[in-house]
Formats: structure tokens, sequence, C-alpha cells
């Protein structure tokens, strides 16, 4: 007897995902308590999406008032779009779901203020049509209950709660894939 081992539709495919990095900006992040984590955080995750090929997008929130994106993050987007709206989706020009070219449906997002442009990106990309990620360890809000309230408002809405980690090896599905080396080194701080 053979077995079916299809995966779940509950794990994300590289292939079916793409990330917005929400204004990780010098004087905004210089208000958040956990900056530190969230950046070596955010970078690795952001270095998973390079090896498996999962694109990365995102915005600055009113640079000239709240400074440019920070320089961990600055090398994963060479050219970000400015904006005043709080959610990243205008600026980003980011289409329906059913109307992309490239098939992906899963929109990830990392940034800040979790409760302001986090919230309103992820809300406004579920309207489109995608389902939407959010690794915890990469968002952060200056305050622990905006970012508790709203991490359980969105998650309520039916959005995916997860870690930075735990998403790349879902990218990665299997150590005999040809990345999966690279990942571990990544996360063992080697690389």
């Amino acid at each position: 007897m053979t077995y079916d081992y299809s995966r779940s539709l509950e794990l994300a495919l590289a292939s079916q995902c793409f990330i917005v990095v929400s204004d990780i900006q010098e004087r905004l992040m210089a208000a958040i308590p956990e900056r530190r984590p969230l950046i070596e955080q955010a970078v690795q995750l952001l270095r998973a999406a390079t090896l498996f090929e999962v694109p990365v997008l995102g915005t600055e929130q009113y640079p000239q008032g709240l400074g440019t994106t920070v320089p961990e993050i600055a090398e994963f987007l060479p050219d970000p779009p400015s904006k005043l709206r709080f959610s990243c989706v205008e600026a980003l020009q980011i289409p329906p779901a059913g109307e992309r070219h490239d098939g992906r449906f899963r929109a990830v997002i990392v940034g800040i203020e979790t409760h302001v442009c986090v919230q309103q990106t992820a809300f406004d990309l579920q309207a489109l049509g995608y389902e939407v990620i959010l690794p915890v360890d990469t968002l952060a809000s200056q305050r622990k209950t905006d970012r508790d309230v709203a991490l359980r408002r969105m998650e309520t809405a039916g959005m995916t709660l997860t870690t930075a980690q735990a998403l790349a090896f879902e990218w990665c599905e299997t150590a005999s894939h040809p990345a999966f080396r690279q990942l571990s080194r990544l996360v063992q701080g080697k690389d």
C-alpha cells in the first residue's frame, strides 16, 4: 500500500508568497523597545526569502520626517516608495490576488507599527483576496498592548500568525532542498 503525502494547504510554499516590509525606518525604530531582535529576525527572514526566491517589497512612511529604512533592511529594498497613507498597498501598487501574473496569493508582512501600518496593510491585502501571514517576531509597536491587540484582531479575522524561522522552513520543505544547508547556517547565526 502506498500513501499520498500531500502537503497541507495551511503550509506556505515559497512560490505562493511575497513579503511586504512596512516602514522599518530609523526614527520609528528608535521608539521600539525590542528593535534589535525585530531587525535580526526580519533580516533572517529576508535572507531566507532570497534563498527561496520570494519577492520582497517595502515602503517608507514619510521619510523626510521619519528617516530612511535602517541599513540592515535597506539592502533588501533598493528603492522603497514613500507613503503618507498608513497601508502599504497603494504605494506598492499591489493588484488583487486574482490579477497577479506570478500566481502568488500569500502576503507576508514584516515591520512596524503592528497596530497601524501593518494592520491596515493586512486588512487591505485581505480585501484584495490575499492570505496574510504575520511572522510575529518581525512585528512591533511602541507599546506592547497595541501590538498584542492588533495581532489578536488580525488572527480573529483569519490571518495566520507564525514566526520567521517557522516560515523559512516551510519554504524549504525538506532537508534535501539545495538551500537547506544555507538556511540551517542562517538560523544558527553562522551566515
